[in-house]
């Protein structure tokens, strides 16, 4: 219940943030939230992440990108059944990333780019705008790397005290 209802949760406020932004803004219109720090751009992006691949055929990025988000999809299903019984965190941080790669997903099939809006800037310099299925695989991602070092971690103690 918990991995399904943090999957709907993702995907539900991913596309409720999109729906919301491409019938609010006109594309590549900006609203400064904090000014030479957070703005909300409407951008699109038919490559991957920060623009990789978007020269490519559309046809191709496509085809690539729905590919990958099944094999995704695939390889987030068997982890889950190999490790969602280790850890409550193991679940909720595969909950995140499966809900950030469908949220995209959708996107992909559905616009043929996904739409990102959460813009950010220091001192002039620009980080690729983003949106909440991609804070969502980054956060998933970044919990899945902790749990794991740090049942790793517990492992080698345990061993060592064999």
């Amino acid at each position: 219940m918990l991995f399904a209802g943090i999957v709907i949760l993702v995907v539900v406020l991913d596309q409720l943030t999109k729906l919301w932004i491409v019938s609010h803004f006109g594309l590549y219109e900006s609203l400064q939230v904090i000014p030479g720090f957070f703005q909300i751009t409407y951008l699109t992006n038919t490559g991957a992440a920060f623009g990789l691949l978007a020269g490519h055929p559309a046809w191709w990025r496509q085809v690539f990108f729905v590919g990958v988000a099944v094999a995704a999809l695939v390889a987030i299903a068997f982890l889950y059944r190999k490790m969602a019984r280790e850890s409550v965190w193991y679940q909720v941080a595969l909950a995140l990333i499966c809900g950030g790669a469908i949220g995209n997903l959708i996107d992909r099939i559905r616009l043929g780019s996904v739409v990102d809006f959460l813009y950010f800037s220091v001192a002039g310099h620009y980080w690729p705008a983003f949106n909440v299925a991609d804070s969502a695989i980054t956060i998933g991602v970044a919990l899945f790397l902790f749990v794991n070092f740090r049942h790793s971690a517990h492992q080698s103690t345990m061993d060592e005290h064999r």
